[in-house]
């Protein structure tokens, strides 16, 4: 039944490019081959239309499974384009579903269309864009296109989407900006902190941090490598509205879940100079990774039965069962109060995402915030004014223990917080917070990072800021104390 509904198909699906005046071949053994797992997950056969050269090389490839359809009717309103070329230049086109509404999770779930045109010109642009819009009736929904910096053939997708606004994508424009950072060899200090910068930034894109970037890097490149960043692109607020309506958290996970998809796609399609090896190797990653396109359907068939802002239902993932262990070790070997307030940290890891970067001793974690660092030996410590304040495990410890499939154990706690050992929290709290570590945590940051920079700076640009810090040190303490800076 199968077969003769792939044969039923092809034949349809053949009748209507013919209706476009494009030649297609037959479906080849190994394209089905490559798609079979995806149309058993299917209960109609996915769209495949290419076409060969004479060298057996594909020449144009179009590709559309029903899910991707299906998820490209419910999200048309904002449409993502990426491109990857391989090593014979040839390019394939990633169309991706974005917006508010659009909460997938997984690798290549927003992908909603795969196609290499013949060539990048306007003709087989033209006709890529065609093929789409002819099996996707949705496409007239479609509001905005993102596309990124070096898209050239844009009168092509204007003329093609008349009613959708064309705009450069925040995630391309974060990739362009770090790509030139590391092309201008800039000293280390100053490189990493143009990167610190920018993707903060971009996980908070409002318009006095964007001004505040485009201030940074106007001071610190070169006036003659300025126009090369097009910066100017930081102060044009139509660009970040389209991205601006994302917290912090959101923006975050955004970035990695694209960061991730480019990569797979550059790693399958942009290292294979064969585009049919390219298509054959990301399509069989797509099939070994297809465990969550029932859990996908599902939520597209709830949506269907509830507001579209209904959230789509997540499978039990290992990570919630490994911070189920952790509550319930720190239940186990906590007092009541101090339980209570890790839970509190371990609930804001939970909703958030977490970073992590190891070294010799002692682990770089980061989630969403200020990076801080963790020594991992008991009695488990951190950097962060939680863990400074308490001695308890803080949001960074907790990720590090759940990123290593651990709990907590009764070493990494302080005595005082030990069940049993404790009697109440006013107690402890009175003990434990002050108003003067609050302060010293606040000024041993600043000292620190004013420090770093005055390391790497020239002598004429020391002498000038030691003065300067010089003179404010002795109007607040007085010109007869002297003060070590």
């Amino acid at each position: 039944k199968l077969e003769r509904l792939k044969a039923s198909c092809t034949a349809a699906l053949q009748r209507k490019y013919f209706d476009l005046g494009i030649w297609t071949s037959p479906i080849s053994p190994m394209a089905l081959t490559m798609l079979n797992g995806l149309l058993i997950k299917d209960s109609s056969p996915p769209m495949l239309l290419h076409q060969v050269n004479k060298t057996a090389q594909l020449d144009t490839f179009n590709y559309q499974s029903c899910f991707m359809q299906s998820i490209f009717d419910h999200f048309p309103e904002i449409l993502f384009i990426h491109r990857t070329y391989n090593p014979r230049g040839k390019v394939l086109y990633t169309f991706l579903v974005d917006g508010p509404r659009v909460q997938l999770e997984g690798h290549l779930a927003r992908a909603v269309y795969f196609a290499i045109p013949a060539k990048e010109d306007t003709e087989g642009l033209a006709q890529m864009f065609q093929v789409f819009k002819k099996f996707n009736p949705a496409w007239e929904r479609v509001c905005t296109i993102l596309v990124d910096p070096h898209f050239l053939p844009l009168p092509t997708l204007a003329m093609e989407f008349p009613a959708a606004e064309v705009l450069l994508s925040a995630f391309h424009i974060c990739k362009f900006l770090q790509a030139k950072f590391y092309q201008l060899s800039l000293e280390r200090p100053m490189e990493r902190l143009l990167l610190t910068s920018l993707q903060s930034t971009m996980c908070s894109a409002t318009a006095g941090n964007l001004r505040k970037l485009y201030t940074l890097l106007s001071n610190c490149i070169p006036p003659a490598k300025l126009p090369e960043l097009h910066s100017h692109w930081l102060l044009n607020d139509r660009i970040w509205l389209a991205h601006r309506w994302r917290s912090r958290a959101e923006s975050s996970r955004y970035f990695q879940s694209l960061e991730v998809t480019t990569r797979i796609l550059s790693q399958f399609f942009g290292t294979t100079p064969s585009e049919k090896q390219g298509m054959a190797s990301l399509f069989r990653y797509m099939q070994q990774n297809s465990a969550d396109m029932a859990n996908f359907n599902q939520g597209l068939c709830a949506q269907n039965n509830h507001a579209p802002s209904d959230t789509i239902p997540e499978s039990p993932k290992v990570e919630q069962l490994v911070e189920s262990h952790i509550q319930h070790s720190l239940n186990a070997i906590c007092t009541g109060p101090a339980a209570q307030l890790c839970l509190g940290e371990l609930a804001v890891v939970q909703k958030s995402t977490h970073l992590i970067g190891s070294g010799s001793e002692k682990m770089n974690i980061q989630i969403l915030e200020d990076t801080h660092k963790v020594q991992p030996q008991p009695p488990a410590s951190c950097s962060c004014y939680f863990n400074q304040a308490f001695h308890l495990p803080c949001r960074h410890i907790l990720a590090m223990l759940s990123a290593r499939r651990q709990v907590l154990q009764p070493d990494m706690l302080p005595a005082q917080w030990t069940a049993g050992c404790a009697t109440s929290l006013d107690s402890i709290l009175g003990s434990k917070w002050s108003e003067t570590l609050d302060k010293h945590l606040a000024v041993t940051h600043l000292t620190e990072e004013v420090g770093q920079l005055l390391q790497h700076c020239s002598k004429e640009e020391f002498e000038r800021r030691y003065s300067t810090l010089r003179e404010l040190a002795d109007s607040w303490i007085g010109p007869y104390e002297q003060v070590q800076l």
